[in-house]
């Protein structure tokens, strides 16, 4: 813990909550660092890169409000802790680099905000990098995110090419950083190409958005608006999401960070004014409404979980109503399963009672001690052990329960085993651990292959589970190919007799029956029947037949899956009066099973999942066309609900060849799409590949 102060909160109204969001590389984590720099006396920029794991965290005082700051991972694959980042924030503001543009993961993410009706500004970056076009992005952003993108000031070049200007569209003047600091001096007459490009649609996107309808008449009639009433509309339009202003920052100079702030102040909601998650006591029931009221019922929840090795275990807390007080207990719920889908080890439901630790307001790696947290705050929480990422936070005397933010499925799955004994004593425990800080891993002990699966959101997202398994852990892993659960069914009529004869003293072990196998419809499971005539089989042992039947199909008949759709039919046998018993006729009907088994009589069935594949209509044909590669049959394609230029694809995959899909279709669609897996049913896998998968069986 630190010995720092942490900032004073006075009230709901002067908090602001705010998520950078943004693909790797657009310079989130170095404008992170400059606010901070610039709000926290003496701290110098850390110049970090990218974070690609997990939310970064600083609370600092700027103007008149207390601001929590939150950096979301870039990748892909960690689309889950951005969610994690919108749950716990008020507003966004969106990082787009002016040497990439709007690329494939900046609309991606740009469709999270919008999913959740984020409040947001974009902040174009790297304005004096090699390939940065200002203008280009900006153009990228207002067709990708929409005609209210418009910006408040524009980079100006200086005479050796650098960006140290940025030109206020809305005040007219320029705002000069060229000797280190902050100069605002009247734009000149060389500036008039940029105010008359930029500053019309500026000033019309903000009438457009006033709830005063009288404004564009005014300003049509030629009437000059001042800055006050357009600044009072544009804040307002901000705070209501409907508005997403442009500022130019540079993360190198700090150059706009100033003009960003104030934004963030005067224009951004603060908790009071934005939406609440949905809450229902624990045993469900109706939505219980709450505000951001400190005097309200406590409820709070985990939006982050790590562990640090001085510390221990820490929770970065999103404070929705009431009181959290360090020497008050809590009570934990975490309901993943409300989401619906496989939760996996590690996320089974749980409700206790806790004494939490200390309360901090976090500041990048930094815990500034406090003695409370109010309704709207983000703090870290330590020693909250059986709390997990997305679990809830409330009074032991009044449990509720928030809804989970909707978590990405993790849909690359990877199968391990232990490197050594010891290893896999240590897997259970490392594995829960695991599962409580991340939400998006599923971890599974599949019953029909054996394995132990990784389901991760990416190769990325996989990378570091098995790095944290090796270095926090001491687990060590290794990969091993994937199976995929197979299935074993009758490709024609067979039959065959078994025949159970030992004599080694005493009773020995008679029985004999003749089993008929027949193929039924798909989804039919197994049926027993018996036509025996003539008591040639006793009426007692019929059931040991069936039984013997049974085990045998369980285990397989020509590569150890599962038999399934077939009719096995006892037609005739023999019995012995003294040796004939219910474990001989057990092993005569698995003898009948295995005698009539071969390749010609018996095939092999794969999983078919029905993928549902969601993608811009720009990328459909090529989708369409990989999935022809693996097998798949296309069922058809529909327009995407509320999402324009985008369409859901859905197929029918064999499982088999849906094990890096979803590495290929991120690539195929340049992160763009996404995609959605179940059970469809099982089909008869082609000769060749039966081939190749009974000598692999056989080896």
């Amino acid at each position: 813990m630190s010995g720092s102060v942490a900032p004073s909160v006075s009230g709901t109204t002067g908090i602001r909550n705010v998520v950078l969001v943004g693909p790797s590389g657009s310079g989130k984590s170095r404008l992170f660092d400059h606010v901070v720099e610039q709000c926290v006396a003496g701290r110098s920029a850390r110049g970090r890169t990218e974070p690609t794991t997990g939310l970064r965290a600083a609370t600092v005082a700027t103007g008149g409000v207390v601001l929590t700051l939150l950096d979301a991972p870039g990748h892909p694959d960690f689309v889950g802790e951005v969610r994690a980042g919108l749950r716990a924030a008020d507003a966004a503001l969106f990082v787009v680099s002016a040497a990439d543009g709007a690329d494939a993961q900046s609309r991606a993410l740009w469709h999270e905000c919008a999913l959740v009706g984020m409040p947001r500004a974009v902040v174009i970056t790297q304005l004096d990098a090699r390939d940065a076009d200002f203008a280009a992005t900006l153009e990228d952003c207002r067709a990708h995110f929409g005609a209210g993108v418009q910006p408040l000031g524009v980079p100006v070049a200086g005479s050796a090419g650098a960006v140290t200007s940025i030109a206020d569209l809305l005040l007219g003047e320029l705002h000069d950083y060229g000797s280190g600091g902050r100069t605002v001096r009247p734009a000149g007459p060389e500036h008039a190409d940029v105010f008359d490009t930029y500053r019309p649609p500026l000033i019309e996107g903000i009438i457009e958005e006033s709830e005063d309808g009288a404004l564009m008449d005014r300003y049509l009639e030629g009437e000059e608006l001042d800055f006050a009433t357009l600044e009072h509309d544009l804040l307002t339009a901000v705070a209501h999401g409907t508005f997403h202003p442009v500022l130019p920052v540079s993360a190198e100079t700090g150059a706009g960070v100033g003009v960003l702030l104030h934004l963030v102040e005067a224009g951004f909601p603060h908790p009071g004014l934005h939406a609440l998650p949905t809450v229902t006591s624990v045993d469900g029931g109706a939505p219980i409404a709450i505000t951001a009221d400190p005097d309200g019922p406590l409820v709070a929840e985990v939006v982050h979980t790590e562990s640090d090795p001085y510390v221990g275990h820490l929770s970065l807390v999103r404070v929705f109503s009431g009181r959290l007080r360090a020497d008050r207990p809590l009570h934990v719920s975490g309901h993943l399963e409300l989401l619906g889908g496989p939760t996996g080890e590690g996320h089974a439901p749980h409700d206790e009672d806790v004494r939490p630790g200390a309360i901090a307001s976090p500041l990048d790696g930094e815990l500034l001690t406090r003695a409370e947290a109010v309704a709207g705050e983000v703090v870290v929480v330590t020693k909250l052990a059986s709390a997990q990422t997305s679990d809830t936070l409330s009074s032991p005397d009044a449990p509720l329960l928030v809804t989970p933010w909707a978590l990405p499925e993790a849909l690359l799955p990877a199968a391990v085993a232990a490197a050594t004994r010891a290893d896999e004593d240590r897997m259970p425990v490392a594995f829960r651990e695991l599962a409580a800080e991340d939400p998006s891993l599923r971890i599974e002990h599949d019953g029909g292959t054996g394995q132990v699966v990784l389901w991760t959101t990416g190769p990325a997202h996989l990378d570091l589970v098995l790095s944290r398994l090796r270095s926090r852990f001491n687990v060590g892993v290794e990969q091993v190919p994937m199976k995929v659960a197979m299935r074993e069914t009758a490709s024609s009529r067979a039959e065959a007799q078994g025949r159970h004869v030992k004599q080694s003293g005493g009773h020995g072990q008679f029985a004999v029956c003749h089993l008929v196998l027949e193929p039924l419809p798909r989804g039919s499971g197994v049926e027993f029947a018996e036509k025996v005539v003539g008591g040639a089989v006793p009426r007692q042992f019929i059931g040991s037949v069936e039984k013997g039947v049974h085990h045998q199909l369980g285990k397989g008949l020509l590569a150890g899956w599962p038999v399934t759709d077939v009719r096995v039919t006892l037609t005739d046998g023999k019995a012995h009066s003294v040796d004939s018993s219910d474990i001989a006729f057990q092993t005569a009907a698995g003898l009948a099973l295995r005698e009539l088994a071969s390749p010609s009589t018996v095939c092999l069935l794969e999983p078919v999942d029905t993928v549902s594949v969601t993608v811009d209509d720009d990328y459909l044909g090529a989708v369409m066309t990989d999935i022809g590669t693996r097998r798949g049959q296309i069922i058809g394609s529909a327009p995407a609900p509320d999402e324009a230029g985008r369409s859901v694809l859905e197929a029918a995959v064999p499982q088999l060849e849906l094990l890096d899909y979803a590495i290929a279709l991120r690539s195929i669609t340049h992160g763009t799409g996404s995609f959605h897996r179940e059970l469809r049913g099982y089909e008869q896998l082609p000769d060749r590949l039966a081939r190749e998968h009974l000598a692999g069986a056989a080896s």
